[in-house]
């Protein structure tokens, strides 16, 4: 066994002299652990968050999306694009077109996203799961066109859940300059009425913005034929979904974006990953901190192990010897600071997802949970892991080596 380390580890659970140093030693674990425990639980509840909001999208938007890479239309019967429906991979194909409009219900008005879709639209996605109300998701019918609002735009316009006046929906003409004199007749106006349906996605990008309808719809309010904005694509249960949007990227070309869930709010995404990474950088700063215990407890030890150092002198040990017993002291303070903090925060984290002991406060319904939500990642693990012990190993390097110079002379 290696000498050094085997006196550490000797020196880390024998008694001392003075029982202030097992009490120092023991405030560095738990000081370590502590901090560790945090790292633990404070990534684990940005990896909920994020799985949350994930599953949010994941019922709104397709797995795969194909877009136009300079413009905002393009059209969807170019050979490439039989070649990229033909691909067995793929289990529904939509096409869509999305533009902004105005709407005026009464005496209100707001700006929205009208998103034409085709009638296969409920088996490209889990729009099911998102609707409320009597009604039933319908597009249109041999008669009328049909809107599905998003349940902050029902609330700002007033409509209530099935409306019953049409809902007008204004866009500007198309290649046609604005008529000063009568300014209305710029606009193309057309109706739409309600399904009885409303989908709440918990996102205000969709809530407050979107209304669905149908493709036909869309194309003749925006004065397009067959031109579409994108094409949303649903692949079969045991398809690869980065293999097929490479596949779908080479026969498209450069002139196109491939997009998967996470690439379609790449934003938002971002912004949370960036708040994760800060929040780590922060707690790696209190470790760093906590390990301030750990210098102390081992300055303690040098004092109380003099003697014992003069006989492993006595015995041949140099210097360099020495220093190292103490640097494995500190190590083995960090280690095992690391194994504890790690083992309690997935403890915590535990009993979090299965008691949701730590709620988000408010009334009921306040929140889309009613406690934090967390879920812990095996990468984010070895990560806290690995942070904690280079911090321990570096943060007693130097003290180690200058006190072992200063309070053990010869």
């Amino acid at each position: 066994m290696n000498l050094p380390f085997y006196i550490a580890r000797r020196y880390l659970f024998s008694k001392k002299k003075h029982n202030a140093i097992n009490i120092i030693s023991g405030i560095s674990v738990c000081g370590v652990a502590l901090a560790t425990l945090a790292l633990v639980c404070t990534l684990s509840v940005f990896n909920g968050f994020q799985d949350m909001v994930a599953g949010f999208f994941t019922a709104f938007d397709p797995e795969l999306k194909i877009t136009v890479r300079e413009g905002k239309v393009f059209e969807p019967n170019a050979e490439t694009f039989q070649e990229v429906r033909a691909l067995p991979e793929i289990d529904v194909w939509t096409e869509t077109l999305e533009e902004n409009a105005m709407v005026q219900y009464k005496d209100r008005q707001a700006m929205a996203v009208i998103k034409g879709v085709e009638d296969n639209f409920e088996q490209l996605t889990s729009i099911d799961s998102l609707l409320y109300g009597a009604g039933e998701f319908i597009l249109h019918d041999s008669i009328v066109d049909y809107g599905v609002l998003g349940v902050e735009l029902i609330s700002e316009l007033g409509t209530g859940l099935q409306f019953v006046d049409p809902l007008q929906v204004y866009a500007p003409k198309r290649n046609v300059r604005v008529n000063m004199a009568n300014p209305s007749a710029s606009f193309n106006r057309d109706y739409l009425f309600s399904p009885g349906v409303v989908f709440v996605v918990n996102q205000q990008k969709y809530d407050a913005r979107y209304i669905l309808t149908s493709l036909d719809f869309a194309r003749n309010l925006f004065n397009y034929d067959t031109e579409v904005s994108a094409i949303e694509l649903k692949l079969k249960p045991d398809a690869d979904a980065s293999a097929v949007q490479k596949k779908i990227s080479r026969i498209l070309g450069d002139d196109f974006v491939v997009l998967n869930r996470y690439e379609q709010q790449v934003d938002v995404f971002r912004i949370m990953e960036i708040e994760k990474f800060i929040s780590y950088l922060f707690l790696t700063f209190i470790l760093a901190i906590a390990c301030f215990n750990v210098i102390g407890s081992l300055s303690m030890l040098i004092l109380d192990k003099r003697e014992d150092v003069e006989t492993l002198r006595n015995l041949g040990a140099d210097d360099r010897l020495i220093a190292r017993i103490f640097l494995f002291e500190g190590r083995l303070i960090s280690l095992f600071g690391a194994l504890a903090g790690i083992v309690s925060g997935l403890l915590l984290c535990y009993l979090q997802q299965r008691f949701g002991i730590i709620s988000l406060g408010g009334g009921s319904g306040s929140f889309i949970v009613d406690a934090y939500p967390v879920s812990v990642h095996a990468t984010d693990v070895i990560l806290i892991f690995v942070t904690v012990i280079a911090v321990g190993f570096l943060s007693v390097w130097y003290p180690v080596h200058y006190l072992t110079r200063r309070l053990l002379k010869k």
